[in-house]
């Protein structure tokens, strides 16, 4: 029986990727490096530091995967700060508010930082229906590795057989699978190049998995 969704946010709550495009161009521009797009696709799900260590390693950058990340961060923040456009995506605030108010525990599951995931759930006021928030670069590994959605499904307090993940990513999607965990590939227009086809279920509105669609999806 369903009982805990757990959310990823970049893709799923916000389209934060134009925000993170720019302000990895920008990074890239002040190291003085040209990163393909699929280099830059295949970083979509992951923290940055894991992303930033392999931009160390492949362009034998004399700034250290830490620093990299500082650039990244800074320009990130600014433009958090500073750019009018960025919001929830169409549709995700009411099914939050659909699944609390249904009694499913939600969690956050995020590779972002958690400064970042904080600012974000306090811009939208987001926190009271979540029971926690977990960022995955606090772990040792980033997704596609499990770690971070075996604890989201401890953080829940149930077993990982009475969740769902919600991920728009590769590297997400195979997370949720590596951790036995019922996955729904949200494939949108923010969604580039990336792989459902290990998802249990695809969609692309979040109108197709509102409670009452859902709540015997683990039957």
């Amino acid at each position: 029986m369903l009982k805990a969704v757990i959310f990823d946010m970049d893709g799923v709550i916000v389209d934060s990727e134009p925000l993170h495009h720019k302000a990895y161009q920008n990074m890239f521009r002040d190291v003085n490096i040209d990163v393909s797009d699929a280099l830059y696709e295949s970083f979509t799900g992951q923290a940055t530091l894991p992303i930033c260590q392999t931009l160390h390693d492949a362009f034998n950058l004399n700034q250290s995967p830490e620093e990299l990340v500082a650039i990244k961060r800074k320009h990130f923040k600014y433009l958090f700060d500073n750019d009018g456009s960025f919001k929830l995506i169409d549709g995700v605030l009411e099914l939050i508010k659909d699944y609390h108010s249904n009694g499913l525990k939600l969690v956050l599951a995020s590779s972002a930082s958690m400064p970042n995931i904080n600012r974000i759930f306090m811009r939208f006021n987001l926190d009271q229906y979540f029971v926690d928030k977990l960022s995955g670069a606090d772990l040792k590994a980033s997704k596609p590795h499990p770690e971070i959605f075996i604890n989201a499904a401890k953080a829940s307090g149930f077993k990982r057989k009475e969740c769902i993940v919600i991920e728009d990513s590769t590297n997400g999607i195979k997370a949720a699978n590596a951790a036995g965990i019922y996955c729904i590939g949200f494939d949108s227009e923010h969604s580039k190049n990336q792989d459902y086809s290990t998802a249990n279920k695809v969609i692309t509105n979040f109108s197709d998995i509102r409670f009452s669609e859902i709540k015997n999806i683990l039957r």
